[in-house]
């Protein structure tokens, strides 16, 4: 995704997150158990703060977080590091160094990515806490979140935090297993844990003759997708049809929704 298109889907999604928040900070985060919204819109609050000190000192800021941090009010918070955030934005260019968390990728983009992500994530947080209608996750951002959690949080993070994976990683068989995004520009991902790491690769609905038949397939529109591999489906009820489709071996689908959680923890 472009410069301008992430930084057009964070202030939107920043502004929903907002909103919703302001229906009330009490309610309890069903996708973050222990949270309630006070919570998850202060974390969004101390994410934007962090990257933005990233960005301007160039180096993991320590001691983290200051101390007016405790004590500043959810919102405020929320609005301060965000206009923190933009702000170093507004200063540089996307290919400009910047530290990150992903080795390959230590640039400005990466941050503008990640923030895109992370606060469309936790604005469905905020929707679902209040048990209202989410609103609609673009196309382009929901498959480029669909890459992120795959062949960030799982693929690199199996071997960049080991420690994360090696329990659900003991036992792996080395199935494989595609997740299919359906559209609009239809890209498929072969994940396929071994004891020593998590390989994943991308590939298209179409499999090759040299690719391995799948133990199982996730597959899905791009929104609902992401929202699956987030654990973030709405509430469920059995009169409505899930938007994604979840077929083969039980044990390989179990082992990917653990896998996703070891990676987004």
């Amino acid at each position: 995704m472009e410069r301008s298109r992430l930084l057009q889907c964070l202030s939107a999604d920043y502004m929903r997150l907002r909103e919703v928040a302001g229906s009330g900070l009490t309610a309890k985060v069903p996708s973050c158990p222990g949270w309630t919204v006070a919570d998850l819109v202060r974390h969004v609050g101390q994410v934007y703060l962090h990257k933005a000190e990233v960005m301007r000192i160039g180096s993991w800021p320590d001691p983290w977080p200051p101390e007016e941090v405790r004590i500043e009010s959810p919102i405020a918070l929320l609005d301060r590091g965000y206009g923190a955030l933009t702000h170093e934005f507004s200063r540089r260019g996307v290919d400009s160094p910047a530290t990150t968390w992903h080795r390959p990728d230590q640039t400005v983009k990466f941050w503008m990515r990640r923030m895109a992500q992370e606060t469309v994530i936790h604005r469905i947080d905020a929707e679902l806490a209040h048990k209202i209608d989410s609103a609609p996750v673009p196309d382009d951002l929901a498959a480029d979140g669909v890459a992120e959690v795959l062949e960030l949080f799982v693929g690199y993070g199996s071997t960049a935090w080991p420690d994360d994976f090696n329990q659900v990683l003991a036992d792996a068989k080395g199935r494989t297993i595609r997740v299919d995004v359906l559209s609009p520009d239809a890209t498929s991902w072969l994940i396929r844990a071994d004891t020593d790491r998590v390989h994943v690769t991308r590939s298209t609905p179409d499999p090759a003759p040299s690719d391995p038949a799948p133990a199982a397939t996730v597959s899905g529109d791009p929104a609902p997708l992401l929202r699956w591999l987030w654990a973030r489906e709405s509430n469920s009820t059995t009169d409505v049809h899930s938007p994604i489709e979840v077929k083969g071996d039980e044990e390989a689908l179990t082992e990917l929704r653990t896998l996703l959680r070891a990676g987004t923890q």
